[in-house]
């Protein structure tokens, strides 16, 4: 067992940008703390315990944070997922890490991870970055996710008759949706709230807490305008589930329900079609080892209020649509490995039985300055690795500093490089506080739009275009206003 290492507790934060950072060497036993003669050993031993005690646990294991550390295999890798997050395990323990979400680098001497693992992340720390609190490896107990994305799209179920089909199916994790949870900026503490909602659900179930006393549904329904990413959120949720759940979960299932479908042009079939398909559901489910995540989006087509829907004294067919899927979902309380992932864009419309039955209503709105910030500097980013923005006067490339960075540095007194990172960064934070009201969805055209507007759309310098960006922002919001 190797010595005690001796820990700085002033140690500087980390880079914004980087994953981790080595904190310092531990530093010499001071002079002052040897003595020509020696206490009594009953002494020595209690003083090596508490020196111990401070150095090897400073926190009760208890008390340490969990990190998902996610690591991703090579499509062409054989290599046993328990050797793999025993290695990572291994590698990270061998390391005195501060830990922020964002790539591992894998060390260059390891052959084994280097041949086997594509990408080592680590995830779910922003709420701690957001409070400037670092997390130091003694903190942190990290919790290894080992996966290989599936490479088949999405299946069909065909429809009767020529008919669209009834919903469409992802083997997850999914290719199609690797980045879709990074690429999704709310405010803190969102995305944050569903994993570990999520993480409940399951559990209470699988400890077969009587839902008599206590009541849980595993239904989620998040809420808001158009464009806000609740579908895409639904989608990354599932996916990151999958990912997180894959030691428990052989299989995982995303079932993307096509609610047009379920409409029948036979007055009191539609009710029928909802019933069959979630026939279908219950036998995926009925497989132990199979996660299945049900998405229905725009929940409202299918749950609409059946006050509003009774016209004269003939129910009409929306209203056995509703019971039918009520009915349904009550049925899958049963099992305990289905969620249902639902969206709506208008709340107002929804039934209040199936309202009621939702464990979370999450409200997603459009993004918070901090999150138009992020999503424009995504944008940004990529067009310069691709190399479509270049950097000014011919130099390198230039870091976009993120929104916690950039606020710290507007407020020092040093002087900065005109077409430096802090420039480009400001100009950047100006088109944003533009884009107030703006969806995720419009802010991620809002480049391909001012690059459609530069003079010379094969090479633009990055300076040149962030004045681009900012004009094309103040058009868009003035035509979004009428």
């Amino acid at each position: 067992m190797s010595a005690p290492m001796e820990i700085s507790f002033s140690a500087p934060p980390p880079p914004p940008d980087a994953a981790f950072t080595a904190v310092a060497a531990p530093s010499p036993v001071p002079a002052a703390a040897v003595t020509s003669s020696p206490p009594p050993p009953q002494q020595q031993a209690e003083a090596a315990a508490a020196v111990s005690a401070a150095v090897a646990a400073p926190s009760p294991a208890d008390d340490k944070v969990l990190v998902s550390v996610e690591v991703l295999l090579h499509a062409t890798s054989a290599a046993r997922h328990e050797d793999v997050q025993a290695a990572v395990e291994r590698m990270l323990e061998a390391r005195s890490l501060s830990y922020v979400d964002g790539p591992v680098p894998i060390p260059a001497d390891n052959s084994f991870l280097l041949e086997n693992v594509k990408r080592i992340q680590i995830c779910d720390t922003d709420e701690w970055v957001e409070n400037h609190k670092v997390l130091l490896f003694w903190q942190v107990k990290p919790v290894v996710h080992v996966f290989q994305l599936s490479e088949d799209g999405p299946g069909e179920e065909p429809g009767e008759d020529d008919t669209l089909s009834s919903f469409n199916e992802w083997s997850l994790p999914a290719k199609e949706f690797d980045g879709l949870w990074e690429s999704l900026l709310y405010e803190v503490g969102l995305k944050q709230r569903l994993l570990r909602y999520a993480a409940s659900a399951l559990l209470f179930t699988e400890r077969g807490v009587d839902p008599c006393l206590v009541s849980w549904n595993r239904i989620v329904l998040l809420h808001g305008p158009p464009g806000t990413g609740k579908t895409s959120l639904c989608k990354a949720l599932a996916q990151k589930l999958s990912i997180r759940f894959k030691s428990r979960y052989s299989m995982c299932q995303l079932v993307e329900v096509n609610a047009h479908s379920l409409f029948s042009k036979w007055f009191s079939e539609s009710g029928k079609l909802v019933a069959k398909l979630f026939q279908k559901i219950q036998e995926m489910v009925e497989e132990e080892s199979n996660l299945v995540f049900v998405l229905i989006d725009e929940v409202e087509s299918l749950a609409a209020a059946r006050q509003a829907a009774i016209s004269g004294s003939e129910p009409s067919d929306s209203i056995r649509v509703v019971n039918a899927l009520l009915t349904q979902m009550d049925k899958l309380k049963s099992w305990p490995n289905v969620i249902i992932l639902t969206t709506s864009n208008i709340t107002t419309a929804i039934d209040i039985a199936f309202v009621d039955r939702a464990d979370i209503k999450a409200y997603v709105g459009p993004p918070t300055l901090q999150a138009r910030y992020e999503i424009l500097r995504s944008c940004i980013q990529e067009l310069l690795r691709v190399g479509i923005l270049t950097y000014p006067q011919g130099g390198s490339l230039p870091c976009i500093l993120n929104y916690s960075t950039l606020k710290e540095k507007k407020h020092c007194p040093e002087a900065v490089e005109p077409l430096g990172a802090l420039h480009l960064s400001s100009l950047l934070y100006e088109a944003a506080e533009l884009c107030e009201g703006l969806s995720g969805r419009s802010l991620r055209k809002l480049p391909f739009l001012a690059h459609a507007s530069v003079a010379n759309p094969s090479r633009c310098d990055a300076s040149t275009f962030m004045h681009t960006l900012i004009q094309t922002a103040q058009r868009e919001i003035l035509e979004s206003r009428g």
